[in-house]
């Protein structure tokens, strides 16, 4: 049940009614000593939170109240205990969430505002989103993230971003503050603590389109360029929920590509360098994209036993080999595309789209550069892709 975040005063009947009838009650340490006497056992949940869901289970069968704060189904524990128990054995008594009452203060319109549980995931997952003139309300775990918050916001070059730090929302000991994030040093927060941002800054944003800059990725120069990417990413079409397999990831752009355009995708990256392996995986910490994994092999020894996928992306090792194995394997009606630089892989590509249908594309693209005291275009090597569904 969502308990107030400085005690039961504000539940609905229902959800005391629960505490008075329940046999147990469960949760961390903070929430139970806000509890009225109650002649229930107190079992306090402990940390790592992993810990507790046995405990919870050995309960089945007695009357258990388990405390979480506002509403356990948005950013909290609600959908993680709910997975681990049939339908039949639990219903949830949702208090307001700490988002409703931080827009119910501030007067922000809560369905155009970003909401972030950044209590339990880095603060890098708002990098896709900064961008001046955006507000965002995000949970952090306790005081001392807030001045990393603002660090960090500053380093990216949103220092002027406005954080309205807010504690306790909902209780007698609630209090707000506001500062620019370049101004703050530390914070003497106390948790629960949610923070607002009205974003500002002339830090670099991300645009929304496939096709990001370059520049937003570290890369040894083993990278899908732009224009090819957005047009690579167009062929492999995410859709909600699916999972890609980048099968010579380089710098990781295409998989984080295919991250960022919605939170419900899922990817896996295979890399058969390990250098250019942990550099993927720097690349995903810093676009706040820990979604994807990153298998360091060879295709296809290095794809026994992943996540099946909804489409696949071949930018480097293609082979015959390769392309026989995905064949046999893949479920029908998975997305394959493969791009080519050198004239075999042109060739393979061209004989598999022969065989097994699809669309084959030449992609030729050309950047002025200068010619002595005028310009010219200066060609980029032709790149072929292969665009099948299996």
């Amino acid at each position: 049940m969502g308990l107030g975040e400085d005690g039961p005063d504000g539940l609905h009947p229902a959800s005391r009614a629960a505490l008075e009838q329940a046999e147990i009650v469960m949760g961390p340490a903070r929430h139970l000593s806000l509890l009225p006497d109650l002649t229930a056992q107190r079992i306090e949940w402990p940390v790592p939170f992993a810990d507790g869901l046995p405990v919870l289970q050995s309960l089945r069968g007695r009357k258990v109240a388990v405390l979480a704060s506002g509403d356990p189904f948005w950013f909290g524990a609600g959908s993680v205990i709910a997975r681990h128990f049939a339908d039949h054995e639990w219903r949830a008594l949702p208090g307001v969430s700490c988002f409703s009452l931080a827009a119910a203060r501030l007067g922000w319109p809560l369905e155009a505002t970003l909401t972030l549980g950044l209590h339990a995931a880095p603060l890098t997952r708002l990098r896709p989103h900064l961008a001046p003139g955006r507000r965002a309300i995000v949970t952090l775990r306790d005081g001392a993230a807030v001045a990393d918050l603002a660090r960090w916001l500053t380093a990216q070059g949103f220092g002027d971003t406005t954080l309205h730090v807010m504690e306790a929302l909902g209780g007698p000991r609630e209090r707000l503050r506001r500062t620019r994030a370049a101004a703050l040093d530390g914070s003497d927060a106390g948790h629960p603590v949610c923070v607002a941002l009205d974003i500002a800054g002339d830090g670099a944003v991300i645009p929304l389109a496939s096709g990001r800059p370059d520049a937003v990725f570290e890369t040894d120069g083993q990278i899908t360029k732009r224009p090819v990417r957005a047009l690579t990413l167009s062929a492999l079409a995410p859709r909600p929920g699916e999972h890609l397999w980048d099968i010579g990831g380089g710098s990781g752009s295409i998989a984080l590509e295919w991250l960022i355009a919605d939170a419900s995708l899922t990817a896996t990256a295979i890399e058969a360098r390990a250098d250019r392996a942990n550099r993927i995986r720097r690349n995903a910490e810093t676009l706040g994209q820990d979604r994807l994994r990153v298998v360091t092999g060879t295709a296809p020894a290095a794809l026994e036993g992943l996540t099946p996928p909804d489409a696949v992306f071949i930018g480097g090792g293609l082979s015959d080999d390769l392309l026989s194995h995905l064949w046999a394997t893949l479920p029908p009606g998975t997305r394959l595309v493969a791009n080519a630089v050198t004239l075999e892989s042109e060739a393979l590509l061209a004989r598999w789209q022969a065989d097994k249908g699809g669309d084959l594309l030449r992609i030729e693209l050309a950047h002025a550069a200068p010619l002595g005291p005028r310009r010219g275009w200066k060609a980029a090597w032709p790149v072929v892709q292969w665009n099948v569904a299996r």
